[in-house]
């Protein structure tokens, strides 16, 4: 089971808690988490990343291991940690301002 933590405004929207745990088929890639999670909770689809280029939204970043795996391709498989469900996959609100 993979855990992943969204932040806020899209628990909301989903209606659920801080954590979900979703069944993720090998290899665990940022793609192969959020498919499964877009395919469980439709209502988030479009949010995370974009419908036609499946790119990361902007003002959402994507942790894991303490480290900022945004910039990562989306097929690059996920730290063993995150792909074991030892750490969770964070989908973080990023703020911007002046």
């Amino acid at each position: 089971m993979i855990r992943v933590k969204l932040p806020p405004h899209l628990r909301t929207l989903a209606k659920v808690d801080l954590e979900l745990e979703l069944e993720v088929d090998n290899p665990v890639t940022m793609d192969a988490v959020l498919d499964v999670l877009e395919a469980r909770y439709p209502m988030l689809r479009g949010t995370i990343r974009d419908y036609a280029t499946r790119r990361r939204r902007p003002f959402l970043r994507y942790y894991a291991c303490k480290q900022d795996l945004s910039l990562e391709s989306p097929d690059t498989p996920l730290p063993e940690p995150v792909a074991s469900g030892d750490e969770p996959l964070l989908i973080v609100g990023a703020i911007a301002g002046g």
